[in-house]
């Protein structure tokens, strides 16, 4: 089985107990990162009807839900929302929780759409996941509309200079893994987010790699202490 696979069975594996995880995990803080990532987003847009919002490594739905609160608190008309993730076991739970948004089974990195589909792409805490992770960005430039927008949340990795940092790290590798396990059943899997972290790109880096895939940066912030960071990049025209 290659790495993609080994992922994706991860999350087949975890996925009926990923949201109380995430909750815990993250003290409920994920659910205002989305919030805002999704209100700043129509921001950047400015239109009052969108044709499609698509949410890449969808897993249990939970930002295309967020998607459609804002448009609503916003008066903005989304004709469509789907999700696409390559995991059967998200998706399943996916359907249970919104079964009136549409779903796809699919790689980020081999979007079966055609080009120039949707005004929204969205990919939380998965493009870490992407092995082949270009082929991925270039995948949302291509499916995106000339001015559509891109919105990343992920955990980016750390320089780990401060003190801060030495408790996010000390988090992250000792008490995630225990308490997701403890959750989830599942140690293993809690224990390869910090390593994929590790593993990952700095900010910086992520940023240059989405300039190179046809995007211009329009806003990026850390949250809590640097642990999650938002992206928002406009494909240029």
């Amino acid at each position: 089985m290659d790495k993609q696979k080994k992922i994706v069975h991860m999350f087949d594996d975890i996925a009926k107990s990923y949201d109380v995880a995430n909750r815990v995990l993250s003290f409920g803080s994920d659910i205002a990162w989305r919030k805002r990532a999704c209100d700043l987003a129509f921001g950047f847009y400015d239109k009052d009807e969108v044709t499609q919002i698509t949410d890449v490594a969808c897993g249990t739905g939970d930002m295309l839900g967020f998607w459609e609160k804002i448009a609503q608190k916003r008066g903005i008309k989304v004709n469509t929302y789907l999700g696409i993730d390559p995991s059967q076991g998200m998706l399943e739970v996916a359907k249970e929780k919104f079964p009136h948004f549409s779903y796809l089974q699919a790689f980020a990195q081999n979007l079966p759409l055609e080009d120039e589909v949707s005004d929204f792409v969205s990919i939380t805490y998965g493009i870490r996941n992407v092995v082949e992770r270009q082929k991925a960005l270039d995948e949302f430039a291509r499916i995106l509309k000339p001015g559509g927008i891109l919105v990343i949340l992920e955990f980016t990795k750390r320089e780990k200079q401060t003190f801060m940092d030495n408790v996010v790290e000390f988090y992250m590798k000792k008490v995630l893994p225990a308490v997701g396990g403890f959750v989830s059943g599942n140690r293993a899997a809690y224990e390869y987010l910090p390593n994929s972290i590790d593993n990952f790109l700095t900010t910086e880096q992520l940023i240059r790699e989405l300039q190179e895939a046809g995007f211009a940066m329009e806003y990026t912030k850390a949250f809590s202490f640097g642990i999650s960071t938002l992206f928002i990049a406009k494909k240029r025209s």
